[in-house]
């Protein structure tokens, strides 16, 4: 036998039909319709109320959410994003937490979905994470142990000069140290903001750049005028490697935030320029939670410990086993009656030479190695992996 075929409104149209009829108590109609009476008093209700429209399905879900943000709450993340327009879910959040102790703040995911039904976000692509590097940089656990330094990039201001941001920041705890919009990108520019700046935070122990002037050049043991003057005051440069930025990653993550707010597009003069620097400084120190920080502001973690900076540039000094000799003015040193080149980047200071295992002598400017002098009196570069492997502890100015 076939089965018969229904559907469900023919059937609740049948079951209202009978009912109306009044040939059946109410009781012995739901029981032929398989039904119970609260389920047959609401069929009833609702096509007394709207007709056969009535029967139709509806959605179960609620009118109003039973979690939904009251509308004063909603209002404050709306007007936190007009004012941080940059800013995502985790620093909206962490900033209601600060501006509204002891009130319960919607969860990250709640005002994500806010900020989607508002329009005011937009899916970025994934990118695929980079991998770990091995090379040996020094460590920048606490404050004023390292500080990343380089040029964002030049561009133009609206009056069509030119204007090169040099950004320096602590890398322990993302606070931005100096931001200014220089002339130009070479050494004599750069070294007056550091002056600047060891004046009124200390000197760090390290200086972290990459591979371009003007901190580093092509010279022995990559140094440049600027990475001497680093080396007087008791700072050690360090290169990341050539082509892998992510070694200062931080200080790069914090260019990205720079140039979406600063620098696009571009102000009408540099002094113009150098005015929205200035109010960033203090907007990224100061307001902007960071991720990295338990979203703590950079200027909540930086105290740097008191390593004070007198402006004095003092010469390396080396251990007693060392010999010392001066680069003379054309940039050789007179070694064992010989004169030996080494570079012009080091013309009057003092390098100290000491003797290895097999005759050799290892040349070296303060901390850094820079090359060795074999038995015939010739002098010889570093690989690459020798000088990456070398990390002496840097010394404080005395």
């Amino acid at each position: 036998m076939a089965w018969d075929r229904t559907c469900v409104m023919d059937e609740r149209m049948a079951f209202i039909v009978e009912y109306r009829s009044g040939d059946y108590c109410f009781a012995e109609l739901c029981r032929r319709y398989g039904v119970s009476r609260g389920i047959g008093y609401k069929w009833r209700d609702r096509y007394e109320a709207e007709g056969p429209a009535g029967l139709v399905d509806r959605s179960r879900a609620p009118h109003e959410p039973g979690n939904a943000l009251p509308e004063e709450l909603v209002a404050a993340v709306l007007a936190l994003r007009g004012r941080y327009p940059h800013w995502g879910p985790k620093k909206l959040r962490a900033r209601l937490e600060r501006d509204r102790p002891g009130e319960r703040v919607p969860a990250q995911s709640t005002i994500g979905l806010l900020l989607a039904r508002h329009g005011l976000s937009r899916k970025r692509r994934r990118r695929r994470g980079v991998p770990p590097v091995a090379s040996p940089l020094w460590a920048c656990a606490a404050a004023n142990d390292v500080w990343g330094i380089d040029f964002k990039g030049w561009f133009l201001t609206g009056d069509g000069r030119r204007c090169d941001p040099l950004s320096v920041s602590d890398l322990a705890t993302r606070y931005v140290i100096r931001l200014q919009a220089l002339e130009r990108a070479g050494g004599e520019h750069v070294w007056p903001v550091l002056d600047a700046a060891f004046r009124e935070f200390g000197a760090p122990l390290v200086m972290r750049s990459d591979n371009g002037a003007p901190f580093a050049s092509r010279a022995v043991g990559g140094l440049s005028q600027l990475a001497v003057r680093l080396i007087k005051v008791g700072v050690l440069p360090e290169r990341i490697e050539p082509g892998k930025p992510q070694q200062n990653g931080r200080h790069e993550r914090m260019h990205g935030t720079l140039k979406d707010e600063t620098c696009d597009p571009p102000a009408a003069s540099r002094r113009a320029q150098q005015r929205r620097f200035d109010v960033f400084v203090r907007y990224f120190n100061e307001e902007r939670p960071h991720e990295a920080l338990d979203q703590a502001t950079p200027a909540d973690c930086y105290d740097p410990p008191s390593r004070p900076y007198s402006g004095r540039l003092r010469e390396p000094e080396y251990p007693d086993d060392h010999q010392v000799r001066r680069v003379r003015s054309n940039g050789e040193i007179k070694w064992q009656s010989k004169l030996v080149f080494l570079s012009e980047v080091l013309i009057g200071e003092p390098v100290g030479l000491e003797e290895a295992e097999d005759g050799t002598w290892t040349v070296r400017y303060g901390p850094i190695e820079i090359g060795s002098i074999d038995a015939q009196g010739k002098f010889h570069r570093p690989v690459a992996a020798a000088r990456c492997r070398h990390r002496a502890q840097p010394q404080p100015p005395g």
